[in-house]
């Protein structure tokens, strides 16, 4: 069950093939195998066993997926980091799941240090010319430790939610749930082993790049060619040097992409060897899906997920039809729901969110609830979060969605980003929907901004098109005209639209005012 395994099969049944790409820098399956196991010696010196949390902050570099194995090889727990914390963010992280060592990448060496000094957390540097295989023979004698073999209910990963309600916490992910879930991204995916090169752009301490990209990359056979920090020319050189097949991307992503072509033509044609694209990590604009579609020629597919579901819930799978604006079909070993809305408590004491499955109505909107191989053990340390998350067997997501007659989801929104306006819902992606239809905006989010007289109204952050120029009531007169007067936002403001280290944008850090 240990997830090791599989780079170890790969080396065995294809030694040479390329499995991870930085660059210049690239290690085959037979490397990669050597290289974890070296390291994992490395960590087992410093007392790391099964059950260990072991903290791991790097960006996308060929260190990360030899230490992520190297851990798992030894049965102790992967607790992967953005590197751009905090050092207080940092110490939050070390002392709430109990890391007694953390590998960090050379240049964020002083931040892990500055944390450790409160956690006590041994930290272990690492850089550039800790990739490859081992070459000397202290390391050569111990690359042949073996794999400590783990129980399918065992914790394999902790991910840390982004703490949208609070401090973050962490999702304990199985063995049973990441082999669920990466496989059925390989079947989903169609992967053809060493014919296929997947674009690791995604950050691999999120779940979407670890799952989709590295975890379903290696037990595909295939390659991952990876880009530390995403841009968006750079992206396409990089696809076309390598022949990227499938490019996994964030809506972001997409639209700086889209940037580049819509300056200079002839770079589509850098993405001449894509198969299809992949997007996920927030909703995909319709007017974005057609134009990448347009500008490089290939099929863009969406789809849906949460660090809690390791992540994939649904896709619009590439050999069925797709629907624009939705995030697909259950994937295989998962249930998808809809639920009652939190938001419908008349007040006679009924559970907010209670498992209260709707019908099959295609108007209706409820939360989507999942269950499956996927769903998380829990919240590490935190039995009150979870029993709040998994009710009646299902996860309660906090994502709002209708169903069509055909079973296709609709993101309309999180629960907590709706507005009420005059007691009317306002869902802010079908607002922003209508936004990014118009020419001058690039990004756009919509928002609550309070109300003394109608409770909340319909705001919105717009960052316009470099050289385009649109005013607040041209926007506003653009949308009023699209859809009901209760919905279109009468506060606009321009400037850049906030977003995570994955390219997701942050509502949360948007705080207008009328």
């Amino acid at each position: 069950m240990n997830l090791a395994h599989w780079v170890h099969d790969r080396a065995t049944a294809s030694p040479d093939t390329v499995a991870v790409r930085q660059g210049d820098v690239a290690l085959t399956y037979a490397d990669l195998d050597a290289a974890s196991a070296a390291f994992a010696a490395r960590l087992r010196g410093l007392g790391v066993g099964p059950g260990d949390r072991v903290a791991l902050v790097a960006p996308n570099v060929v260190a990360f997926p030899v230490a992520y194995y190297a851990i798992l090889r030894l049965g102790a727990v992967v607790v992967p980091m953005n590197p751009l914390l905090k050092a207080g963010e940092v110490a939050y992280t070390w002392e709430d799941c109990g890391a007694r060592v953390a590998v960090v990448f050379a240049l964020f060496a002083e931040t892990a240090r500055s944390a450790a000094e409160t956690t006590g957390t041994q930290v272990v540097v690492v850089g550039p010319d800790d990739a490859g295989a081992p070459d000397d023979a202290a390391d050569a004698a111990d690359v042949d430790l073996g794999i400590f073999e783990r129980d399918a209910s065992d914790t394999a990963v902790i991910l840390y939610t982004s703490g949208t309600t609070g401090r973050p916490k962490g999702a304990e992910l199985s063995f049973a749930n990441l082999r669920s879930n990466t496989l059925a991204c390989v079947e989903t995916l169609f992967l053809n082993g060493p014919d296929d090169v997947l674009f690791g752009g995604l950050p691999l301490f999120h779940s979407f790049g670890q799952t989709c990209a590295l975890n379903a990359s290696v037990a595909g056979g295939s390659t991952l060619t990876l880009l530390p920090k995403f841009d968006p020319r750079e992206a396409l050189e990089v696809v076309a040097r390598d022949g990227v097949t499938v490019f996994l991307g964030v809506p972001t992503m997409y639209m700086a992409l889209l940037a580049v072509v819509q300056k200079d033509a002839a770079m589509a044609a850098k993405a001449g060897s894509v198969r299809f694209g992949v997007s996920g990590g927030s909703s995909l604009p319709v007017e974005v899906l057609r134009g990448v579609e347009e500008a490089f020629g290939m099929r863009l597919l969406e789809g849906y997920g949460l660090s809690e579901t390791s992540p994939v819930a649904s896709f619009n799978h590439p050999d069925r039809p797709s629907k624009p604006g939705s995030v697909g079909i259950a994937i295989r070993g998962v249930e998808l729901a809809l639920g009652r809305p939190p938001q419908e408590d008349d007040g006679d004491g009924t559970d907010r969110g209670s498992v209260d499955l709707l019908d099959e109505d295609p108007d209706a909107i409820g939360e989507i609830l999942v269950r499956g191989d996927n769903v998380m053990l829990g919240y590490w340390g935190d039995p009150g979060a979870t029993a709040e998350a998994v009710r009646g067997g299902w996860f309660h997501t906090g994502d709002l969605a209708r169903r069509d007659a055909d079973g296709f989801f609709f993101i309309v929104d999180r629960v907590k980003d709706l507005i009420i306006r005059n007691g009317f819902n306002v869902y802010p992606r079908e607002v922003e929907e209508v936004l990014y239809a118009h020419p001058a905006v690039a990004e756009a989010a919509v928002v609550g901004v309070p109300d003394p007289l109608r409770g909340e109204e319909v705001g919105a952050l717009v960052q316009l098109r470099e050289g385009a120029e649109a005013t607040e009531e041209e926007l506003r007169d653009f949308v009023a005209q699209r859809i009901a007067a209760f919905k279109y936002p009468r506060v606009i403001r321009f400037g850049a639209v906030p977003k995570g280290p994955t390219g997701k944008i942050l509502k949360r850090e948007i705080h207008l005012t009328a």
